[in-house]
């Protein structure tokens, strides 16, 4: 019934009626737009920009906005974009997938909705799946955009910050998918607004939308950095200072199993480690290193709470079965405190500092389109993942390509002679052949084996997309032979040269049948581009990856009952072709159950990464005094700490306390037990909290002006929450590892990681918390500053293009009269002289 449903209510023959409608608006305009001056033409841009201001939506500009970049690709390019194209156009902007065959010209029906949506101002990002198809794509196309006054920055991974600063701020971006994910990520690390790289996301355009949000998203975005061996000694220094230590030196707090250096403690820690101050802010990492350690000699237990096995590893004992956590890490560094304290190797391991995954990144754009030729079978996944949907645009002439049935072999080595013979044949009557492989290894077999036949060829394996683009772009010459992988050369046109459509067009030569029928697909769209003639042809054998995993038994007995003794016996039909589209349609099913668990594994830390990276900008743009947070985190710490106390026997609870007190909050004379006696728990928090205020004030009027507060108070709570969120990422990395094998106890693996994640981010911010407060009383208060990164830093990478600037009379007034430290009009929350204000000032 849902089928039925979704065919009434998605039907491509509908939609594309109301696409061609809009397309036929956009050519009611062409002659008006062809009688226009160039400089009327250009005059367009500050036009619409003014309308969009005055309330006009972007929708009731398409027809217009379309039909001016139109006429300018045609007099900039010498390009005119088709009806079909328009109508692909049309559906980029409504944030869907438009499915256009290789050949259709996909880069240029892209300018029409990326100049429209320019015209907001927020930007538009148009993301490629190397930075080869950026820096051609944005050289190319970004002629009509800087001849319409919009400029275009080209965002590459070699770029200093102050570079893709700039390139991001300009009305167009261009860039690779990672880039863009890793951008985001290390604006979420640095400790200063002006090193931010990134505008809030906006629209972004992805070019082979399949490739970049399908076939990659299975794999996470992961910015970490090895743990040095200096941490590793500081565990076992650490180690070797707390086993100095008698029990007079430290507070054990046994209800909540916590641990803390008594005023004796912090006098010997100074001495040890020839400090001023402990708790000084230089100090944060040492304290958290001595405090593990505490708890790996006093309060873990060797055959209690964990083992050593016979490899010299700690394992983690189950308090509930009494068997060993294999694969499972303590989190928060207490695993290598307690390698320290036992002696063993302390397992050096890289530490997760920010990841995202790709579906998730891509969402957190406000609108998301893309384009491919090959979308319709993952529609599905489109659909469901980022509400995206395919819309096949029919081909502006008829496809004229033969595609041919699969042939089968009885083994590899009989198709691969078929292949070689085939080949020489057709080299031999001058037909271009390109032959697509699956992986590297088949390429090289074959390059070999066209070698020995006498057969000259080309061999691109997607390492130099530059120069594999070149070769690529000749793979249409008469008597051209080239072995490709799958992504070589992607996103390049094939032409035909001279007299090659007389002998059959380009032949497309598929090795082996690739998991994903979309793949194929492509490769068979490499040929009969524009209404060329062409062919394909796909040659298989039962020795294949594909048909050894999924291959079903009946091809099998069909081929027993054939009795197939000779080697090169060859077998042809539909039905084959019908069971191999059925096992990859079963491969492409257990692919997007693995994405989508990677998915839902990265949606719970999805969360909680927005809710810290929301409050870390907060915290790094602000320009007010902190301390109402910091006081609220005072206040926060004392409640935790007397409600875990609440069950216990009032003379415990008191002594508990106020240990607590004086460890955290304030000087060791400062409180007493007496004090605490008869007193309600309400009581205690209220007087705690005065006392602890008294402390704020004291450490604060230590600095000498407000500036200097504001700067002291970012720097104690981005150290503390950067510290933490580390910490915090890594052991939900160890989390997840080991959730797994709790399906074997009927328990949902998801469930579970989200019911444990949840619960160890409420740790993690009262860590966080506790932390902050306890610096802040206990430190040696001096003035702090972040450091700065390098603000003009340029490199040779390729420059971005900048606007033509048309003379207007009545010139757009978004930009003039707002002074260098306003908020920049753009919306980007950043002061006017860190964005837009670059250019303007200058």
């Amino acid at each position: 019934m849902a089928n039925i449903l979704r065919t009434v209510i998605e039907n491509d023959k509908g939609e594309l009626k109301k696409l061609d409608k809009i397309a036929k608006k956009v050519d009611s305009y062409a002659d008006h737009m062809a009688a226009l001056s160039d400089e009327a033409l250009q005059a367009k841009t500050p036009e619409f920009k003014e309308r969009y201001q005055n309330g006009e939506t972007l929708d009731q500009l398409l027809p217009e906005a379309f039909a001016v970049v139109r006429e300018a690709s045609k007099r900039v390019l010498g390009l005119y974009p088709y009806h079909v194209q328009i109508m692909g156009g049309i559906v980029l902007h409504h944030g869907d997938i438009p499915e256009m065959r290789t050949g259709e010209g996909k880069t240029l029906t892209a300018t029409m909705p990326v100049y429209l949506n320019a015209i907001s101002g927020l930007g538009v990002h148009v993301i490629t799946v190397n930075e080869y198809l950026s820096t051609r794509d944005a050289t190319e196309m970004g002629e009509v955009y800087s001849w319409l006054g919009l400029s275009v920055g080209i965002n590459l991974a070699a770029k200093s910050p102050f570079e893709k600063r700039e390139a991001y701020n300009c009305d167009i971006t261009y860039s690779t998918n990672a880039e863009v994910g890793f951008d985001y990520l290390r604006d979420n690390m640095v400790v200063r607004q002006e090193d931010m790289v990134q505008r809030p996301l906006n629209y972004a355009l992805v070019d082979e939308v399949d490739s970049v949000l399908i076939d990659e998203a299975r794999t996470p975005l992961i910015v970490s950095g090895p743990v040095s061996s200096e941490m590793n000694q500081l565990y076992t220094r650490a180690d070797m200072f707390v086993k100095t230590l008698n029990s007079d030196d430290y507070i054990i707090d046994v209800p909540t199993k916590t641990i803390g250096l008594s005023d004796t403690g912090i006098d010997k820690a100074e001495n040890y480690f020839h400090l001023n101050n402990l708790y000084d802010l230089e100090n944060v990492a040492l304290t958290h290193y001595i405090d593990n350690a505490l708890r790996a000699n006093y309060i873990m237990l060797l055959n209690i709470d964990y083992v050593v096995s016979e490899e010299q590893e700690i394992l983690i004992v189950d308090q509930f079965t009494g068997r060993t956590m294999e694969g499972r890490r303590f989190s928060d560094g207490l695993h290598q405190a307690i390698e320290a304290k036992e002696s063993v190797p302390i397992q050096e391991e890289s530490k997760t500092s920010a990841s995202i995954t790709y579906q998730n990144m891509f969402r957190m754009y406000h609108k998301l389109a893309g384009m491919t030729g090959t979308g319709k079978t993952e529609e599905e996944e489109f659909r469901e993942i980022y509400n995206m949907r395919v819309i096949p645009i029919p081909t502006n002439r008829p496809v004229q390509r033969i595609d041919h049935s699969d042939l089968l072999y009885p083994t590899l080595d009989s198709k691969f002679r078929a292949v070689v013979a085939d080949v020489k044949e057709r080299y031999e009557q001058g037909q271009p052949v390109l032959v697509g492989t699956v992986a590297v290894e088949t390429s090289d077999l074959i390059s070999r084996k066209l070698v020995a036949a006498g057969v000259p060829h080309e061999v691109l394996n997607a390492k130099n997309h530059f120069k594999e683009a070149q070769i690529i772009m000749n793979a249409g010459q008469r008597g051209a032979v080239t072995i490709a992988t799958n992504m070589a050369g992607r996103g390049t046109d094939i032409k035909l040269g001279e007299g090659v459509r007389e002998l059959g067009g380009l032949c497309v030569i598929g090795t082996e049948r690739h998991e994903s029928r979309r793949i194929d697909n492509q490769l068979r769209g490499r040929s009969g581009r524009q209404g060329d003639p062409g062919e394909s042809q796909f040659y298989l054998s039962l020795e294949d990856d594909l048909m050894r995993r999924f291959g079903t038994d009946r091809i099998k007995v069909v081929l027993e009952r054939m009795n197939l003794a000779e080697d090169d016996t060859v077998i042809k039909s539909k039905m084959l072709t019908r069971q191999v589209e059925s096992a990859q349609r079963r491969v492409e099913g257990n692919n997007y159950d693995t994405r989508k668990q990677v998915l839902q594994y990265d949606d719970v830390m999805r969360e909680q990464r927005e809710i810290i990276y929301a409050n870390r900008r907060e915290v790094i743009t602000a320009e007010r005094d902190l301390g109402p947070e910091l006081k609220g985190m005072i206040k926060r710490t004392i409640k935790r700490a007397v409600d875990a106390h609440s069950r216990s026997d009032k003379n415990t609870a008191a002594e508990a306390i106020v240990n607590f007190a004086r460890s955290a909050l304030l000087d060791e004379e400062a409180i007493t037990v007496s004090e605490l006696r008869g007193l309600k728990e309400a009581e205690i928090k209220e007087l705690l909290y005065e006392r602890a205020l008294a402390v704020y004030e004291q450490q604060i009027a230590k600095l000498k002006d407000p500036e200097a507060i504001i700067e002291f108070q970012k720097v104690l709570i981005l150290m503390v929450v950067d510290n933490q969120w580390t910490e915090h990422i890594d052991a939900l990395d160890q989390l997840r590892n080991s959730v797994g094998l709790r399906g074997y106890a009927q328990n949902n693996p998801i469930v579970e990681y989200q019911s444990e994640g949840f619960r160890m981010f409420q740790d993690m911010i009262g860590s966080i918390e506790f932390d902050v407060t306890r610096t802040l009383m206990k430190a040696q208060i001096h003035e702090q500053e972040r450091e700065r990164a390098s603000q003009h830093a340029t490199t040779t990478a390729e420059q971005n293009i900048s606007a033509q600037h048309v003379p207007m009379n009545n010139e757009s007034p978004e930009y003039q009269g707002i002074k260098r430290n306003d908020k920049c009009p753009c919306g980007s929350g950043m002061k006017f002289k860190n964005c837009h204000g670059l250019r303007c000032l200058q």
